[in-house]
């Protein structure tokens, strides 16, 4: 058995209370209870997530003072420069302020830092360069900054007010910007900013601006509409695998309706060179929109990412589109690579008794994938993984980290083996020397050994509810694709299946053979179930429990139901 299984306990009276206040079935309100939602008004807001719903964006901490200095140098005819980052949050975030800022009458620059040249954020490199290209008063660093003390003093030195619009763990003490937009400051109602990441906190400090210029009775304001902007708040929350609960629930359900229409050309061609079938959900966002927007950043710059998000006519789009589709396929070339070399490495030496974060580095590993390397070691082991590599005296790389260990929090403690670190609990970035390596890996699991217990490293399986397969109908598909959309934070539906068995021999399917079709019957209802990566040692024999996602597949215009497989055990 792969996962610890936990079903959610059935609570029968809250259940059929909320099922017959919502007329809903029983399983649809065991599911919402499974995600907090109890209280039936709390519950039909998730179920109908509305944009007037959204919270007011001056609850967030210092967006009053941001707003202010922005209008303050919008009057003044003072030159503002966008500091963003590589990633799809930082792209999608730079594209939406520049919409907006241009519309509404301010002079914009953009400066997208290199990853393998400058490092992660605004490091000193960055902003030395980004202020030798755009001389400027007034700096809006976006999906970075929090933890960048020193270089912000430098840059006050220099006359250059901050302003830092992010969500990634803060820096104690914090860094002296002129404003620090960062919801995790907040307190009281700001709290529930915290889930948001920086396209997020983007469209709220758009809003913040197009409601104080409404206020003034500026006209290019009170005809401004922000809904448009939603599809690159879809795209950014989705790829940046934060919560899909609470604010962002919201933004991403308009968004995706958004992203489904969107009229920029930039996203029709990357949806043509991606091959993404219709509709657009976050399954399409996550593995074929924003894995080609991050490979820009990731072997190059992100400045062409930035520039199909903005693209005004499909002659610009289409080769920016393509260009991205061929950069993500080296990505994809140099990452396995990597891959197959660390955890080959890994396997030969790894202890589960004793190993409890894995760090690994090597000398010209590419930093722009280590961070997907160490989501699929991370998968491979169930470890907390940070992968470092480079060349000459600074390494940097990027770790992935499970629940209950806190990665941010623990490079904090590191400090001292540290050049460069920051991040937040699940996913963390570093710079150091590569003669602190092994240091880092022994302190590392060091911490991890008083904070993980052994339970902790395996992974486990949320299930549900408990179902016969003649529950799982298209009526009852239709009412738990309603919880979606689906994602961090708000799991699928995730169901078991007492004492199955299979109805004829698996069937092996895919170019290496690595997935596998069954035909699961529980001796009344057969359903057809699909099982990805399934290893060839694994075939479930006589009766067995079997946990699974129900679906829908859709092929050559005709609906069935199938079961994804997550897991099995004897019954």
């Amino acid at each position: 058995m792969k996962y610890h299984w936990l079903l959610s306990p059935a609570q029968p009276a809250l259940r059929d209370f909320l099922a017959k206040e919502l007329d809903l079935s029983a399983l649809a309100a065991q599911c919402l209870l499974n995600r907090g939602l109890s209280e039936p008004e709390s519950a039909r807001r998730f179920l109908q997530p509305q944009l007037k719903h959204l919270s007011d964006p001056s609850l967030l901490p210092a967006m009053n003072a941001a707003v202010e200095r922005l209008w303050r140098a919008r009057e003044e005819g003072e030159p503002l420069v966008i500091f963003g980052d590589y990633d799809v949050d930082g792209v999608s975030s730079a594209a939406l302020l520049i919409e907006v800022l241009e519309r509404l009458g301010w002079k914009v620059n953009c400066y997208l830092p290199s990853r393998l040249d400058e490092g992660y954020g605004l490091s000193q490199d960055g902003v030395e360069n980004c202020l030798a290209k755009f001389p400027t008063k007034l700096l809006l660093a976006v999906d970075c900054g929090s933890t960048a003390v020193s270089q912000i003093d430098w840059l006050r030195q220099k006359g250059v007010d901050v302003l830092v619009l992010d969500h990634h763990q803060v820096a104690d003490p914090a860094p002296q910007a002129a404003a620090l937009v960062n919801p995790q400051l907040g307190s009281g109602n700001s709290r529930k900013f915290t889930e948001l990441c920086s396209v997020g906190i983007a469209f709220k400090l758009a809003h913040a601006i197009v409601r104080h210029g409404r206020q003034m009775g500026w006209p290019a304001a009170l005809s401004f509409d922000l809904r448009p902007l939603l599809d690159l708040v879809a795209l950014g929350t989705i790829a940046d695998l934060v919560p899909l609960t609470g604010e962002n629930r919201i933004l991403v359900s308009a968004g995706l309706e958004k992203l489904n229409v969107s009229q920029r050309p930039g996203l029709s061609a990357l949806k043509r060179v991606a091959q993404a079938g219709a509709p657009i959900g976050v399954y399409e966002v996550g593995f074929q929109l924003a894995p080609r927007l991050n490979a820009a950043g990731r072997l190059e710059n992100a400045l062409k990412a930035l520039e199909l998000l903005r693209a005004k006519d499909a002659m610009t789009a289409e080769p920016l589109a393509r260009e991205l589709d061929s950069q993500n396929r080296e990505r994809q070339r140099i990452e396995r690579g990597i891959a197959e070399e660390v955890i080959g490495a890994i396997r030969a030496k790894f202890n589960p008794q004793t190993d409890y974060v894995l760090v690994e580095g090597g000398l010209l590993w590419h930093v722009g994938v280590v961070g997907i390397v160490a989501s699929r070691v991370l998968r491979e082991f169930y470890r907390p993984t940070l992968i470092v590599g480079g060349e000459r005296d600074e390494w940097r790389g990027s770790g992935r980290s499970i629940e209950g260990f806190d990665l941010a929090a623990a490079l904090r403690a590191c400090g001292d083996l540290l050049i460069r670190h920051g991040g937040h609990a699940m996913a963390a970035g570093l710079t150091l020397h590569p003669d602190k390596v092994d240091a880092l890996r022994s302190r590392l699991n060091e911490l991890a050994r008083r904070t993980l217990k052994p339970d902790m490293l395996q992974p486990s399986l949320r299930l549900d509810s408990e179902v016969a397969l003649s529950d799982v109908t298209p009526s009852c598909l239709a009412e738990l694709g309603r919880i979606g959309p689906f994602g961090q934070g708000n799991p699928p539906v995730q169901l078991v299946a007492r004492a199955v068995a299979c109805q004829r021999p698996m069937q092996r399917m895919g170019k290496d053979q690595q997935h596998a079709k069954l035909w699961v019957n529980d001796g009344h209802t057969t359903h057809e179930a699909v099982w990805w990566n399934c290893p060839h040692s694994d075939q479930p024999a006589g009766r067995f429990d079997l946990a699974f996602t129900p679906q829908l597949n859709e092929f050559n215009g005709r609906s069935t139901i199938q079961l994804k497989v997550l897991d099995w055990r004897p019954a």
